[in-house]
């Protein structure tokens, strides 16, 4: 009778060991990850472009670091998705601008991209204290005839920043007999990449050993040009009338002071505020001009 009893209750014991063993092993298999973000969303590497290039020059991503350090930049630039659109929105305005104007004074048209890498066509002055579309600092601006002071700021006159900007970097082609490196040079200047160059005995700026900064620059400007010639391929998708668009404007020319910016803008029909949009060269409420000056100002036609 004991013994019986005792097999029932080993039995019983097996019997409920296996069951909350069961039980366990089915909980594990049914529970499922939670996810914050939707099941179509997904993360996806990129396949680099056969054809990547900058001015015409070939980059050759069959080098190792050269391929990861395009992949950084494609997917820094991609994935950002809210500043991509911008940048994408900006250059729709200011491409058509800037366009005929490379073309004028002998640019490669690629480098509209390097502008937009520079300053991503907003009104800002840099931490180093650049400024302008394409980033100028005042010494670089002076040295190119640009005026530069408190009252009046060519930095941000479109047209004659562009024409300096194709002045230093045909000099810097010139000198490197390369438009990648030249690329290279406006961000780290003529003389730090040819030293280092030099001293390295390469002639290529993907051979290079440069700066962290530059040698992320030239794969910035490229994953930009590709991201902005394909956006649908890189998941951008909007329509063409969300794109930003350029005021047409009429031009005038002055060679006096103008002592109060709103009543002049009034006269030619607008307010303070769209003065200085179209002639943010002018960085106070006035002009002084005492050497009589001829300044050109943009005027919207509406």
């Amino acid at each position: 009778m004991n013994k019986s009893f005792r097999i029932i209750s080993l039995l019983s014991v097996v019997s409920v060991t296996i069951l909350f063993i069961n039980a366990i092993n089915k909980d594990e298999v049914t529970v499922e990850p939670t996810s914050n973000t939707h099941k179509s969303y997904k993360i996806k590497s990129l396949t680099l472009p056969a054809n990547l290039n900058l001015a015409g020059e070939r980059v050759p991503v069959e080098i190792p670091d050269v391929k990861e350090r395009m992949e950084r930049e494609l997917l820094v630039n991609t994935y950002w998705q809210s500043n991509g659109l911008l940048l994408l929105k900006r250059a729709n305005r200011y491409f058509p601008i800037l366009e005929p104007l490379l073309k004028k004074y002998g640019l490669p048209d690629d480098f509209k991209f390097l502008a937009l890498a520079e300053s991503g066509f907003t009104d800002e002055t840099s931490n180093v204290g650049a400024a302008g579309m394409w980033h100028f600092m005042k010494g670089t601006g002076k040295e190119y005839g640009l005026e530069i002071n408190d009252n009046v700021d060519e930095r941000y006159d479109i047209e004659k920043s562009t024409k300096v900007a194709a002045e230093y970097l045909k000099s810097s082609f010139d000198r490197f007999n390369s438009w990648t490196l030249a690329a290279a040079a406006y961000n780290a200047g003529n003389y730090g990449v040819s030293r280092r160059i030099e001293a390295q005995e390469v002639t290529t700026y993907y051979d290079a050993k440069l700066p962290d900064e530059t040698e992320r620059y030239v794969f910035r400007i490229l994953a930009l040009k590709e991201i902005i010639n394909n956006p649908e391929k890189y998941g951008f998708v909007f329509n063409q009338e969300d794109l930003y668009t350029s005021h047409k404007t009429t031009t005038i020319k002055v060679d006096t002071a103008i002592t109060n910016i709103t009543a002049f803008a009034k006269r030619y029909g607008m307010n303070y505020k769209e003065f200085k949009i179209h002639n943010p060269w002018l960085r106070e409420d006035h002009l002084n001009n005492k050497s009589r000056k001829v300044y050109e100002i943009k005027i919207p036609v509406k």
